[in-house]
């Protein structure tokens, strides 16, 4: 598929803005599970899906998906079958960052992490592996993928950061940023109160709940 919808700019800045945690809190029911890592720190992207479906140790497809991106695109690459091989490297990297591609996430593996690092090119991988591919198999590009256990659909919103990696279906998107905006609101209110040393316990009614629970406090042991 050549062609795919995305969300607005604004909405996909909006998500990557509140980061991982706040947009699964907000409603992303697809969070990747913690074995798709970061392979570097501080990196924090947000873009639309160019999904690649790929035979296991064969990379040819992600080649035939680099002319599908455009800038701010996340590829997501999934095997069919549990493979270890470097599906994507430096060389690859380059040739996506080319076309403006904001990063990596697959259930795969990479190579050339210093390089990847030193060009500044995000991923999230499974593992870390110099074994090269093949490039005799056909799969898919723009189509629904499975990867590590998550339905990533063309157009999806994926924001990724080090706390991991969550989707969110492009019909969400939208409801989703502004469940995102106000948990950020909140939280800076939250913040603030917890700065000026009120406790967490009476702020979210935990200490209640522990009543509710059976705890009591006492003075001394001698109660």
């Amino acid at each position: 598929m050549r062609s795919i919808r995305r969300a607005r700019p604004e909405v996909i800045a909006g998500l990557g803005e509140a980061g991982v945690a706040t947009v699964h809190e907000a409603g992303s029911a697809h969070l990747f599970p913690p074995e798709i890592a970061p392979i570097q720190h501080d990196a924090r992207i947000a873009g639309s899906a160019v999904t690649v479906s790929c035979p296991p140790g064969d990379n040819l497809m992600i080649h035939a998906a680099v002319e599908m991106i455009e800038p701010g695109d996340v590829l997501v690459v999934a095997t069919t079958a549990p493979a270890d091989n470097g599906m994507f490297g430096e060389l690859l990297a380059v040739s996506v960052m080319s076309r403006g591609c904001a990063g990596l996430v697959t259930n795969g593996g990479v190579r050339d992490v210093a390089d990847l690092r030193r060009i500044g090119f995000p991923v999230w991988a499974r593992t870390v592996h110099a074994e090269g591919t093949t490039k005799t198999g056909v799969g898919s590009i723009n189509l629904p993928v499975v990867c590590a256990g998550v339905e990533v659909g063309p157009g999806d919103v994926v924001v990724a950061d080090d706390d991991g990696v969550a989707v969110v279906e492009l019909e969400r998107a939208e409801a989703v940023v502004e469940l995102a905006r106000l948990r950020v609101l909140n939280e800076d209110e939250t913040r603030q109160r917890l700065a000026s040393g009120e406790l967490g316990l009476d702020i979210y009614g935990f200490r209640q709940r522990l009543g509710e629970l059976g705890a009591r406090w006492v003075d001394s042991v001698e109660e």
